[in-house]
């Protein structure tokens, strides 16, 4: 039912026609009260709609459980062991004895008969004749040169006699001394060789000492007619006067 047409059920030929003002005040409540009832039923057509949507059949789907697992069987009880009594040892086969063919004679091989090769013979060298020559006799030792002859200094003949000086500085100093040269003279009398036999004791005089005689020169001393080298110990004494 509609607004519309409510209000043409309401309406009838007295309202052509004005009425009191009581009477057309409670036909306008009637009015109002008819649209209210109007108003109120659609609303409860609405919230009823409402409620049959919510109502709607829910699709409930079942799950079935997993099925559970069957139980291990129990272990089959395993027979008893017979006694079975070995087999027979099984006999062995008959032997049979089968004729071996004689095998087929080998062919002897044949060897070529070479003939042996002659080689001329060579001709012998001639004996070369050497000479032998017996073995050498060893050279005598050559002589060793004797060892010069010593002479006492009491003995020795100067031609140039050692320059015996004694230096400033010794003067100063107090020193003096003998020193004993040893010399080696040759034929001719020049002393070949001087060292020093025994110090005076000071540098000094024993430098002067082999400095003059190194200039000194010997009467040669012959042996037999013969001049020969011979050895001294020459002493030089050094005094302060």
């Amino acid at each position: 039912m509609s607004t519309v047409a409510a209000s043409a059920a309401l309406w009838s030929p007295d309202l052509a026609h004005p009425a009191a003002p009581g009477a057309r005040l409670a036909r306008w409540l009637g009015i109002a009260a008819v649209h209210g009832l109007v108003a109120w039923a659609l609303l409860q057509g609405d919230v009823l709609q409402a409620v049959l949507r919510e109502s709607r059949p829910l699709m409930v789907a079942l799950v079935s459980e997993a099925p559970l697992a069957p139980h291990p069987a129990a272990p089959t009880p395993e027979p008893a062991a017979r006694n079975v009594p070995p087999p027979a040892p099984a006999l062995p086969p008959p032997e049979i004895t089968v004729a071996q063919a004689a095998p087929a004679p080998v062919a002897a091989p044949v060897i070529a008969q070479v003939a042996p090769t002659v080689v001329p013979a060579l001709p012998q060298p001639a004996a070369v004749a050497v000479e032998v020559r017996p073995p050498r006799a060893p050279s005598p030792p050559q002589a060793q040169p004797a060892a010069p002859r010593q002479l006492p200094a009491g003995a020795i003949r100067y031609r140039v006699p050692p320059a015996i000086e004694v230096p400033m500085a010794s003067r100063r100093l107090g020193e003096s001394g003998t020193v004993l040269l040893r010399v080696l003279v040759d034929a001719t009398g020049l002393p070949r060789q001087i060292s020093l036999h025994r110090s005076s004791g000071f540098a000094r005089l024993d430098e002067q000492a082999l400095a003059a005689m190194r200039a000194a020169r010997f009467q040669p001393v012959t042996e037999d007619g013969t001049a020969i080298e011979w050895l001294v110990i020459a002493p030089l004494q050094y005094e302060i006067d």
